[in-house]
């Protein structure tokens, strides 16, 4: 992409820490400043639909979303007025922000945007068993974790594959987690709209209400922080879809491909061009591995956040 249409650089390019998947940068010109973001195109798990994505984003901010207003899109290149805001910490927030979350949601499922392309779900991958086997081969410092859950892993992919979802189906951010959220004047602001598309709405409220209604485990899920952001949904004009595991399979299910893919960077052993440096994949692995067994095996307590 040409960033010269930014105007005139004050500053050098910054590259900004973080980032799961992309790799952020900052570009302060003589017309403001921007985030840009290099999308990995190289083993990302699925295909990014960034022009319609960018199309659904210009929807959503004249819309009055909160969210930083998009300017450019190219294949593999996003760019959006960058915006000040305190960070949101893995805790549990604010009564109030749940809320305004779950109003912000209904609306955004209230755009008319069109989307042609269907939801498409990859396979489940069953080859934890391998992946164990490679992890010890190579001496990864979370093989030994791994080989103990290679069981619950196998487990956990049956569920994402055969767990029913009642629909309605609805195009959505898809990724409304803390790492994805400002608080400016203590109100949100939404960012990173690249994973959107069509979801089950039970899949996107489960795992945006559980996100924000717990710390970095699961011992200290606060159920009216949980409750709040379905309130706000509802008071937004939404309509709540059927209890049951559906609310969780997305977050389970994401959780899990996102753990195998960066299994897959660290036993690839070499600092990639694109995407997360190595040391956060380590801890994006380390975090899955942990996580994912402790969250599956909650599945009966966080379905009793619904009733």
């Amino acid at each position: 992409m040409d960033l010269s249409l930014l105007g005139t650089p004050i500053g050098p390019v910054a590259r900004v820490d973080g980032g799961f998947a992309n790799r952020m940068y900052r570009l302060d010109t003589d017309q403001g400043s921007f985030a840009v973001k290099e999308l990995n195109l190289v083993d990302r798990r699925s295909v990014y639909h960034a022009e319609d994505v960018f199309r659904f984003e210009q929807a959503a901010f004249a819309a009055g979303i909160p969210m930083p207003e998009p300017i450019s899109v190219s294949h593999d290149t996003l760019v959006h007025r960058w915006v000040e805001g305190e960070k949101i910490p893995e805790a549990p927030v604010s009564a109030a922000y749940a809320f305004e979350i779950g109003e912000i949601l209904a609306r955004i499922h209230a755009l008319d945007v069109p989307w042609t392309h269907a939801s498409i779900e990859e396979p489940t991958s069953r080859d934890w068993p391998e992946l164990a086997a490679q992890a010890a081969a190579t001496g990864q410092p979370w093989a030994d974790e791994l080989a103990s859950h290679v069981e619950t892993f196998l487990a956990i992919a049956r569920f994402v594959e055969t767990c029913e979802r009642p629909g309605p189906v609805v195009l959505t951010h898809k990724d409304i987690q803390p790492w994805n959220l400002l608080a400016r004047d203590g109100r949100p602001v939404l960012l990173d709209w690249e994973l959107s598309g069509m979801l089950d709405l039970s899949g996107e409220l489960g795992s945006t209400a559980l996100s924000l209604a717990k710390g970095p485990g699961f011992d200290t899920v606060e159920p009216a922080i949980f409750r709040s952001v379905l309130d706000g949904y509802v008071a937004g004009g939404g309509k709540l879809p059927p209890s049951g595991p559906s609310w969780f399979v997305f977050m389970i299910g994401g959780w899990l491909g996102h753990t195998r893919w960066n299994i897959l960077r660290c036993l690839a052993g070499a600092e990639a061009s694109t995407g997360p440096d190595l040391a956060l994949s380590h801890e994006s692995a380390r975090n899955g591995i942990r996580g994912l067994p402790d969250m599956f095996g909650r599945l009966p307590e966080l379905e009793a956040l619904l009733k």
